[in-house]
């Protein structure tokens, strides 16, 4: 994938330029402030780790005098750090996202179980949780480097082009589905990437009726990726693990035959341990 993350809202979660001048009816109910701390934090990526004031600036669509306060704010408060021309954040950073990580029990009993998995087949494996239009990674086992953009925690792909967002928009309701899809527009990312919206439609519906999915070189040319649902005891899925593999390494039907079984059984492991933590 050649997208730069550091544009693409797919791949950085970013909110995008704010309108400092637009009203919104959530405004309301909106700590502005704050909205616009998150969006200069957003801007910073793999591929932007260091911004001068005036690439924030631009990223953001804040002025360069709100975005100088938010960066000072975040240096002052440890978040970030500065030699008086760029800013770049600091470990500190990660207390943020911890929060939800340390309240999530998912990634602290998948983790083990995707050490497993991953020792077992020698392929990457990882588990993600559906966040608006995306599958965020909460969990992640890397074997070797198979994609051109990094997968760590964090990491965000469209759910409609992956393996495990169709798992979890699988577990939608046909109302929650099309609101899905209506607030969605389904882009070409390669030559596969299914973007007709019945053609989605139908493959949702397929990995309803058999409980996995395989997305074949969707998300990027060369990555085949299979995934399967980690389900609460109600049943509702709440995550979907995956393993990714190039295509020389797995055809279809070897990846069906050989890794399939042993994703599912991973799943349904993680399902268990899920189930017993909550009695």
């Amino acid at each position: 994938m050649t997208t730069n993350p550091s544009t693409s809202p797919r791949l950085s979660g970013s909110a995008g330029p704010i309108d400092e001048s637009a009203e919104h009816p959530q405004q309301r109910t909106q700590v502005q402030s704050l909205v616009r701390g998150l969006a200069v934090i957003r801007t910073f990526n793999a591929e932007r780790p260091r911004q001068t004031l005036s690439h924030v600036s631009e990223a953001t669509g804040l002025a360069r005098a709100t975005a100088r306060r938010f960066l000072h704010t975040l240096v002052d408060l440890g978040y970030a750090a500065t030699d008086g021309s760029e800013f770049w954040l600091t470990p500190q950073i990660l207390e943020l996202g911890y929060s939800y990580l340390s309240s999530l029990s998912l990634p602290a009993l998948a983790q083990p179980r995707l050490e497993e998995l991953s020792r077992t087949i020698g392929e990457s494996s990882s588990m993600s949780v559906r966040d608006g239009k995306d599958v965020v990674y909460v969990s992640r086992v890397p074997v070797r480097r198979i994609m051109t953009v990094a997968i760590t925690i964090g990491t965000r792909f469209p759910a409609w082009a992956t393996s495990m967002g169709r798992v979890l928009l699988a577990d939608l309701s046909d109302d929650e589905l099309d609101d899905y899809l209506a607030s969605t527009t389904l882009e070409r990312l390669t030559a596969r990437t299914i973007t007709e919206e019945d053609s989605l439609r139908a493959e949702i519906d397929t990995v309803r009726q058999q409980g996995w999915s395989i997305v074949d070189q969707e998300l990027e040319p060369g990555l085949r990726s299979l995934a399967a649902p980690v389900v609460d005891p109600s049943g509702t899925t709440v995550a979907a693990i995956n393993v990714s593999t190039q295509t020389a390494a797995y055809d279809l039907e070897h990846l069906t035959s050989t890794l399939l079984p042993a994703v599912q059984n991973t799943a349904a492991l993680i399902s268990a341990d899920l189930a017993a933590q909550r009695k």
